[in-house]
């Protein structure tokens, strides 16, 4: 029987930041999973993506229209992925939910890079913060091996 990994407390760490937050000027942008209303599951790049503290995730969603907001809706898990030549993979779990929070809905706007803000400069998307869950990956490797990312949140009562 496999033996269960050991998590630590999630908690992001000064180099997540910097990769989720530099994905896209690095050309790494993430991948969010989300499942629709009918089970349908879909995949697409997310360029505006960013931490929004130590435990969340945010991204300016540009286009409410599409399969992203109603999946969202009726099912809140998602999942995310990020992968560079430098860290083999990352992946990133939890729920996520629209904001209508003047001030929330600027911070992720403002915190979106200057490309995807210039996509949408009336502001007519939707602010979507992501509360993780869980964390787990390959950060990259040493001499003794894979350096492994598993952290997940304190469970909720």
């Amino acid at each position: 029987m496999a033996e269960t990994p050991n998590f630590t407390e999630l908690k992001l760490t000064p180099e997540m930041h910097a990769l989720v937050n530099n994905a896209l000027v690095e050309g790494h942008p993430l991948v969010i999973a989300v499942v629709d209303p009918t089970g349908q599951p879909y995949l697409s790049f997310r360029g505006s993506l960013q931490t929004y503290s130590d435990t969340q995730l945010g991204f300016w969603l540009r286009i409410p229209q599409g399969h992203t907001l109603s999946a969202i809706q009726s099912n809140p898990r998602v999942a995310l992925i990020y992968r560079s030549p430098k860290v083999p993979l990352l992946q990133f779990h939890g729920r996520a939910r629209v904001t209508n929070d003047p001030q929330e809905r600027d911070r992720v706007f403002n915190a979106s890079p200057e490309a995807e803000r210039k996509q949408d400069p009336e502001r007519k998307g939707v602010a979507i913060i992501i509360d993780l869950t869980r964390i787990e990956g390959v950060l990259g490797f040493d001499a003794s091996g894979p350096i492994w990312c598993r952290m997940a949140a304190p469970a909720r009562s």
